[in-house]
């Protein structure tokens, strides 16, 4: 599971340090040492973290079978999408961090997609040595798809332009872990019109189309009234509207956030 509250900030600070301007190249080596201490840093907050509040080191290694997006299992999949999500979301902003250190884009890309994949990743080994939790080889395949896709859309823009990997959030503010508050959350993929050149309407180039997943009521696991619910939706791509609109810190963020209701769901509950 992701419990880390510390990675939004990762994930926020990482997006918009892409505004950074590349033109402020550094030397060679010294960027190579700041991606190295990122790293490091990320990794020894993890550490201390998970030695101090999930007993990191208590057992000998172990592994959590946690069976993907079963009825009965304890998120309902919204987790893995959580996984999958995060490791996106932290690659691709490092990937622009890097980027702005010097890289080039497509090694940017790399070593952005690379460093998510370790953080991620040294979380997990670091549950297989828990008393509570335990290595998932399912979230180890998610964080793999995760960082693979910030790859491939950080160093293909025509797909980035079509296509966005978002999360959906209202918070209760009921809790300070808001990573994992999927009661709360949906994840979705949203094709957007303005990247497909057969779409030349002026206003369908605003429509987007969505295919997304949440589950409810799956606090304390399985019960009768859990949902998983699964949906298309039809919105309006407000990533374009901000970005016309000189706002880009703004536009970029949507790309990552769906704006709540702004757009019309059709859903199947999956466990009916």
């Amino acid at each position: 599971m992701i419990r880390l509250t510390a990675i939004l900030f990762f994930i926020l600070t990482s997006l918009f340090s892409q505004e950074t301007s590349s033109s402020h190249f550094r030397d060679h080596n010294e960027s190579k040492k700041d991606i190295l201490y990122t790293n490091l840093v990320g990794a020894a907050v993890i550490t201390v973290w998970g030695v101090t509040n999930w007993e990191y080191g208590a057992n000998s290694p172990s592994r959590d079978d946690e069976e993907w997006f079963g009825r009965e299992t304890k998120s309902g999949g919204a987790d893995k999408l959580g996984h999958l999500y995060a490791t996106y979301a932290i690659g691709s902003g490092l990937s622009g961090l890097y980027e702005s250190w010097g890289y080039t884009e497509d090694d940017a890309a790399l070593y952005g997609s690379l460093s998510s994949f370790f953080l991620m990743n040294y979380m997990e080994v670091g549950d297989a040595f828990s008393s509570e939790f335990g290595f998932s080889y399912e979230d180890f395949m998610m964080n793999t798809i995760g960082a693979v896709s910030a790859y491939f859309f950080y160093t293909n823009p025509e797909l980035a332009k079509r296509i966005d990997l978002r999360v959906e959030y209202i918070p209760s503010f009921e809790t300070a872990d808001v990573i994992t508050e999927y009661e709360r959350m949906k994840y979705l993929i949203a094709f957007k019109a303005e990247g497909f050149e057969s779409i030349t309407n002026a206003y369908l180039k605003y429509a987007e189309l969505h295919l997304g997943y949440y589950t409810r009521n799956y606090k304390g696991g399985y019960s009768s009234e859990s949902e998983r619910i699964l949906y298309l939706g039809v919105g309006i791509n407000l990533s374009r509207v901000f970005r016309e609109k000189g706002h880009a810190k703004t536009a970029r963020f949507l790309n990552y956030y769906q704006l709540p209701y702004t757009y019309v769901p059709f859903e199947k509950d999956l466990n009916n």
